[in-house]
């Protein structure tokens, strides 16, 4: 679809420098593009949000998002909030149809969720035993974008607690098995005691992570580990504990005790080098469109403003292998009134948002 010429002025994100740039054919360039439409003079260019941990396609509940309308609401709320890309961390429905609609967030795929029987909310999941999950590791390797997600650990109703959802050898072997087909893997965990054999395998990202240890975080920055904390997500810990508790009191003990040092986990992670990203955990609970709450609580965490800012925009895209604002790249950028560094309560407010070289808020 053709595009027609834009011209844009202000403060570029990351470097800071005031810039004039032109969109031609959807794609940035610094060469004067005769008769571009000036959208944007006076403001700070933002290369487009990012959220590193999103289900489109999951609905309240757990329940999932089978037609096309519902999938394009999600995704039209991530837009809205400046979110011009999103890892889909899972979903068990076929999301592909949104590719062909040029006014959507770019969606990164992982696939669906891969968990042991009976260890994941129902539906959401391929379950299957240790033996298999090497197997199906490269069939969802083959239908992602790159990703791959496990479901590293969950209720163990026998225990009563959290607990591991597969052996170590069954996890290396799907991680190897992942990383022959070209894809990464990442793994939702809340404890701690799944998190070694997922580090020591290989494991090339962290979901949650809220069970995380200095010795792990310190292992994790060695290896170049990532980590998407979801704080938005993490806040909801202590509800989970309450709905848990008459049952389970040994797990509503566990999931208070995360809660309360989920934002020391993040600041340790952060200082010891260990790459994080922004990721709200939309869909099911969490709405869609909350990545400025994110990386406000990246922040409050022990984030500077500009790691936080980062986290969700030319850090998070360099490590999904997107470009920022440079010549011939699609023409992906937010624009807001005020410098978001400054105040990132900023992100709430986008003033422009441009997708694909088109306006479209």
């Amino acid at each position: 679809m053709s595009t027609p010429p834009l011209h844009l002025s202000g403060v570029v994100l990351p470097d800071g420098e005031h810039r004039d740039l032109w969109v031609r054919d959807g794609r940035f360039t610094t060469e004067p593009v005769p008769g571009a439409e000036t959208v944007s003079r006076g403001g700070w260019l933002v290369p487009g949000l990012v959220d590193a941990h999103c289900h489109v396609g999951i609905g309240r509940g757990g329940t999932p998002v089978e037609d096309l309308a519902g999938l394009r609401e999600q995704a039209l709320a991530e837009r809205a909030a400046g979110v011009l890309a999103l890892r889909d961390c899972g979903a068990p429905v076929d999301t592909r149809a949104l590719d062909d609609e040029p006014d959507l967030p770019q969606v990164i795929r992982a696939g669906r969720h891969l968990a042991a029987p009976k260890r994941y909310i129902p539906g959401l999941a391929v379950e299957l035993g240790p033996a298999d999950l090497a197997d199906e590791v490269r069939v969802q390797a083959r239908r992602g974008d790159g990703w791959v997600k496990l479901v590293g650990d969950w209720i163990d109703r026998g225990v009563g607690d959290l607990a591991p959802e597969w052996p170590e050898e069954a996890v290396a072997a799907a991680i190897a098995a992942a990383h022959e087909e070209g894809a990464r893997v990442t793994a939702h965990t809340f404890g701690t005691d799944a998190l070694p054999a997922l580090i020591r395998s290989g494991i090339d990202c962290i979901e949650h992570g809220t069970g995380l240890t200095e010795e792990l975080v310190a292992e994790m920055a060695a290896r170049g580990t990532a980590v998407v904390p979801t704080l938005v997500n993490v806040e909801h810990f202590p509800s989970f504990a309450a709905a848990g508790e008459k049952r389970f009191p040994a797990y509503a003990s566990t999931m208070r005790r995360l809660h309360a040092g989920s934002g020391a986990v993040v600041r340790a992670a952060y200082e010891a080098g260990v790459p994080v990203f922004a990721g709200t955990d939309a869909g099911g609970g969490i709405e869609h469109g909350r990545i400025a709450d994110e990386v406000r609580a990246l922040h409050e965490a022990g984030l500077p403003a500009e790691a936080a800012l980062a986290a969700a925009s030319w850090g998070a895209r360099a490590w999904l292998g997107l470009p920022c604002i440079e010549e011939g790249a699609r023409a992906d950028v937010v624009v807001y009134d005020a410098d978001p560094r400054a105040d990132l309560a900023t992100l709430a407010r986008p003033a422009r948002i441009v997708l694909r070289g088109r306006v479209v808020a």
